[in-house]
């Protein structure tokens, strides 16, 4: 992202997870609902989503994906002013039904994912999460050291950035290899 601004990169020193609530948490072919009170643009981040499967404290990087269950997809929807204005990203981030999007399916598979995103049928990001700054093992162990992960837990393991804006009436697709596609429709709240 810091490229397509044309600053240099800034990398937090370690994995930095935020959380959400899971209210924001829609289907495929669910509406993401845009709030009233935001703008009415929102951005997707297209994600890789991990979902722990084994109670995991203070584990070691080399046994981190043992509490793996399995990979889905994420769409992480940010209202970008609120994230901007507010002290804490829960509202930016945890809108009711206008954030993240999980299939209600999961399978294991392979360590690294390509993951697409499209806007109304255009290709916004096209990626690796082999590419991304740290991979799923990493997350794990970090987070453990001090949260316990339980079954069922989501990790969202970041995206290269939004593309641009979604309005109501536009359509966004996620789709990550060997997993599927994520598809969702933007509406306003009524």
């Amino acid at each position: 992202m810091a490229k397509r601004r044309g600053e240099p990169p800034r990398y937090p020193a370690r994995p930095e997870p935020k959380l959400r609530s899971v209210n924001a948490i829609i289907g495929t072919d669910d509406d993401i609902v845009v709030p009233k009170e935001s703008s009415g643009a929102v951005q997707p981040e297209g994600q890789l989503a991990v979902v722990i499967g084994k109670k995991a404290r203070n584990v070691s990087r080399e046994d981190a994906l043992d509490h793996v269950f399995g990979y889905s997809i994420g769409n992480d929807v940010s209202q970008r002013e609120w994230q901007r204005s507010d002290r804490t990203l829960f509202r930016a981030r945890t809108a009711t039904r206008s954030n993240r999007s999980v299939p209600d399916r999961y399978r294991d598979g392979p360590r690294k994912f390509r993951i697409v995103v499209r806007h109304n049928g255009t290709v916004w990001e096209d990626f690796s999460s082999g590419d991304q700054i740290w991979d799923t093992a990493t997350w794990i162990h970090e987070m453990s050291k001090t949260a316990t992960l339980h079954p069922g837990d989501v990790l969202w393991m970041g995206t290269e950035g939004a593309a641009g804006d979604m309005v109501p009436g536009d359509v966004i697709e996620v789709e990550i290899s060997g997993i599927g596609v994520l598809r969702n429709r933007v509406v306003a709240e009524k």
